[in-house]
């Protein structure tokens, strides 16, 4: 079976590649912090020393970088080198980054004869680590058929989104509803909270009702326990707020409930709890609220 190579073993890439290895599919990989390669070696995985080694082994590749500039240096786009790197691979964007900056991406790949699949996915950790995440492909017809099936093994569902774009755009719709949903959710835990009510028939009430979701159900499970640990970090909402901001007001649309949710998350982030779980928004309702 031909190697398919995987760059980019953080919160989500590990879990989302250990799920590519226990399914047996050959895998190279490699990641900045090396000791992230190790659970992916125990099971099997080729570890590459450098991205140079997996794309001499791996037609397919696969990115989760951080964001649009890890991604730039890790493929030394801008460079002579870009081109010798990725020419004659198909290379799959994993990750959120701005629509413009796909776009970009799929010309210079498109210009040194390399193929490019948008294929964003909607989860965190919990999710990508049960291998149920939500993949939206786009890209010519051809190639999104080549790579769906390799993401099975990382995902419950696979949604074709159309041409490059499409799938980045949809990402970033959802992750509009996600933050607004989740910001909204901590608000009225800290409502319960601040009333002195009983918070696990609070619980009971959103689980069992119209409001029940498997996000809820991991939110205020965490809430309840004080748990901040991330999921999905504060500063990665912040950042994901200011994409999808930015693609609104290229659309001319007015988003006032996100711009408050960013004006909490970048409070948030400002007051040191960037790297824990995007409840920790309830930080900073309690700081506009007043002590207690």
């Amino acid at each position: 079976m031909t190697p398919v190579g995987f760059l980019g073993l953080g919160l989500m890439g590990q879990p989302m590649a250990l799920n590519l290895a226990r399914a047996g599919l050959p895998l190279v990989v490699w990641n900045r912090t090396a000791a992230r390669t190790e659970p992916l070696r125990a099971l099997g995985a080729t570890v590459a020393a450098t991205p140079a080694q997996v794309f001499d082994q791996a037609p397919v590749v696969l990115l989760m970088l951080a964001d649009a500039s890890a991604v730039d240096t890790v493929l030394e786009r801008g460079t002579p080198a870009f081109g010798r790197l990725v020419a004659g691979h198909t290379l799959v964007h994993l990750g959120t980054t701005s629509p413009t900056y796909s776009r970009g991406l799929a010309d210079d790949l498109a210009a040194v004869g390399a193929a490019y699949v948008e294929a964003p996915v909607s989860g965190s950790r919990v999710p990508a680590e049960q291998g149920q995440l939500v993949a939206m492909l786009a890209g010519h017809d051809e190639t999104v058929s080549s790579v769906r099936p390799l993401l099975a093994p990382m995902c419950a569902q696979t949604v074709v989104c159309g041409a490059v774009l499409g799938a980045l755009l949809t990402k970033l719709a959802i992750n509009h509803f996600l933050i607004t949903t989740v910001t909204g959710l901590v608000e009225s835990f800290t409502f319960a909270r601040r009333h002195g009510l009983d918070l696990d028939a609070f619980r009971q009430v959103v689980e069992g009702g119209q409001l029940a979701s498997p996000v809820a159900h991991v939110k205020i499970a965490k809430l309840l326990a004080g748990d901040l640990s991330a999921q999905a970090a504060a500063r990665d909402v912040l950042t994901n707020n200011e994409l999808v901001a930015d693609a609104a007001r290229a659309a001319g649309l007015a988003t006032p409930v996100l711009d408050a949710c960013h004006a909490l998350f970048a409070e948030t982030v400002a007051a040191g709890h960037g790297a824990e779980d995007m409840i920790a928004v309830l930080h900073s309702l309690d700081a506009r609220s007043g002590s207690r």
